[in-house]
């Protein structure tokens, strides 16, 4: 594991052999081996039932392994209530006291840690200055908007200066803008008190915009742990290059494997070269992993080892960019990104038109029916 520039060796998180069963039979977890260093922001990213936020869960407290051991800063902790594990917790539901005022939710932390009112005074005051809310000290929750009462949220978590912050889809019942704009005021106090976030969340955007690492979940199993830019040129089966970002899908058998590369017989019987990632033997199923922003419109003949013709199906204008969907190797779903760099191009619904890629850009990966 690579830890973010400036932390510390040792993992501040470590989860040992995790599973988990509600009913004694199904696991939920399957053996989760995971450390998070100090300092890190790492999301926990999924569908729903995946496993994320019974992991975080475990984490916080509220939920009991079945089996493994999960260690904080190298110390183990499954006999360790959560009021005692130093962590601070944020909801989606802000889960603020609606009879205190915002000052009161903030000391209450405080005074449960016995400090002194001095002290509770300058870190109520340090914290709300960080989340740019000084003079809303007597104002009660309902009487803050939604990102507002989410900024406390987030405040009373931070006050008592936990070592580690968890985040259960703190953003969830936000409208599209405030929730892209808190995603970076939580980017920006992360970096800024270096504290260790595990975040839960379903939203892949919010994900790649906040998180140093993301964990993808799927079935109660981490199916890639990397950084954002890796998982989405670099997804390693064929899950996570359909759950991360928008994504074009080919299905085929393996006809031909030379060194790092693959030619594979898609199902529409046209042959397309690709990059060998998770496949191993001749006649094997595969699915083909390619992203609509590295295809190529009317492409030369030289440039690309895949160039095919197809027929536009459907174009719809989004100002910095095209989308087109076009019928290509047997795939009526097949899209195209084309940038908005020189002006609108001249491309018709049911024109034919060919399109091409680098085998390097077709990714071969596990078989997804």
């Amino acid at each position: 594991m690579t830890a973010p520039e400036g932390a510390k060796a040792t993992s501040c998180v470590r989860f040992e052999h995790i599973e988990k069963s509600f009913d004694g039979e199904t696991l939920v977890i399957k053996d989760l081996n995971l450390e998070i260093a100090h300092g890190e922001f790492l999301t926990l990213l999924g569908p729903s039932g995946s496993g994320k936020t019974t992991t975080l869960m475990m984490l916080a407290g509220f939920e009991t392994p079945t089996y493994g051991e999960i260690f904080l800063d190298d110390q183990p902790i499954g006999n360790i209530p959560p009021h005692k594990r130093n962590i601070g917790m944020v909801f989606q539901n802000y889960a603020l006291f609606p009879h205190m005022t915002v000052s009161e939710n903030l000391a209450y932390p405080l005074q449960v840690r016995k400090m002194a009112k001095d002290e509770i005074k300058k870190r109520v005051g340090r914290i709300l200055a960080m989340v740019e809310l000084s003079g809303f000290e007597g104002r009660f929750p309902a009487q803050l908007s939604g990102g507002q009462q989410q900024r406390i949220a987030l405040a009373r978590a931070l006050v008592f200066e936990p070592q580690l912050v968890l985040m259960d889809e703190p953003l969830g019942a936000l409208d599209k803008n405030l929730r892209e704009q808190m995603q970076y005021e939580i980017k920006h106090l992360h970096e800024n008190l270096a504290v260790t976030v595990v975040y839960v969340t379903h939203d892949q955007s919010e994900s790649m915009t906040m998180s140093n690492r993301i964990a993808v979940f799927n079935d109660g199993v981490i199916q890639q742990l990397s950084t954002p830019d890796v998982l989405y040129e670099a997804p390693q089966n064929a899950f996570v290059a359909q759950f991360i970002g928008e994504n074009n899908r080919l299905s085929g058998k393996v006809a031909e494997i030379t060194g790092d590369y693959c030619t594979v017989k898609v199902d529409s019987g046209d042959r397309v070269r690709a990059l060998k990632v998770n496949v191993q033997a001749i006649g094997e199923r595969t699915t083909l992993s390619l992203r609509p922003e590295r295809v190529v419109l009317n492409p030369a003949e030289s440039r690309l080892e895949n160039i095919f013709e197809g027929t536009v199906k459907e174009l719809i204008y989004l100002g910095d960019h095209l989308r087109a969907r076009i019928n290509v190797c047997g795939n009526d779903e097949f899209v195209v990104k084309v940038p908005n760099a020189a002006g609108r191009l001249s491309i018709n619904r049911a024109e034919r038109i060919r399109v091409g890629w680098t085998a390097e850009d077709c990714r071969a990966l596990d078989f997804l029916a």
